[in-house]
């Protein structure tokens, strides 16, 4: 699977999940994580990692420049994307916020020149600034695969890891199997073989 690229000061980001190749949104909400030992880890921190996600997902050109308005924008969005996958496995009713929020997402490309007013020209037809429009490209494509997998015949494999303290998402491709990583499915299986020689509840 492809590796992604992380910030210096980062733990290593774990391998993205099962079903990321279908879905780009499911690794777009993993890309911030809880880690063992009170570690974690956000691949959209900052402008340059943000930059370097998007790159390399073939979201956008890699010499675009991204600024932080760009990078939080990405991280709010991956924030609702995460409440309405949460609600999916959980069975509950998603955040009317997190809706509406994805809603934006997938209606923000414009499809023309925008109208604008221009003190010596008078009216005129525009293009979006082109940082502005690959950022609204790009989570406008996030938004459609995320309304994709929350509603295609991929929603009723949607899980949580189940190696606490994971807070990743996959799609389950084994049984019941719900681990986001050989990493978390040899924890989960440590601390099932613990609990039996312990005689303690996993």
């Amino acid at each position: 699977m492809e590796e992604i690229a992380v910030t210096e000061s980062a733990p290593a980001a774990l391998p993205p999940p099962p079903g990321a190749d279908r879905h780009p949104s499911l690794d777009f909400a993993d890309t911030a994580a809880t880690l063992p030992a009170g570690q974690s880890y956000d691949l959209l921190a900052d402008p340059g990692s943000a930059m370097k996600w998007l790159a390399a997902h073939a979201l956008t050109a890699p010499d675009v420049r991204l600024y932080e308005v760009c990078a939080h924008r990405m991280r709010t969005l991956r924030g609702h994307v995460r409440a309405l996958f949460a609600a999916r496995v959980d069975g509950a009713t998603p955040p009317e916020g997190s809706l509406r929020a994805v809603n934006e997402a997938l209606t923000s490309v414009p499809t023309a020149p925008l109208l604008a007013w221009d003190e010596d020209r008078g009216p005129r037809r525009v293009l979006a600034h082109p940082t502005d429009r690959a950022v609204n490209h790009a989570l406008a494509t996030l938004a459609a695969d995320a309304a994709d997998l929350l509603t295609g015949p991929d929603a009723d494999l949607l899980a949580a890891c189940g190696s606490a303290p994971c807070d990743r998402f996959l799609l389950r491709t084994h049984g019941r199997r719900h681990w986001c990583s050989t990493r978390c499915g040899d924890r989960a299986r440590a601390a099932r073989a613990y609990a039996r020689r312990s005689g303690t509840s996993e």
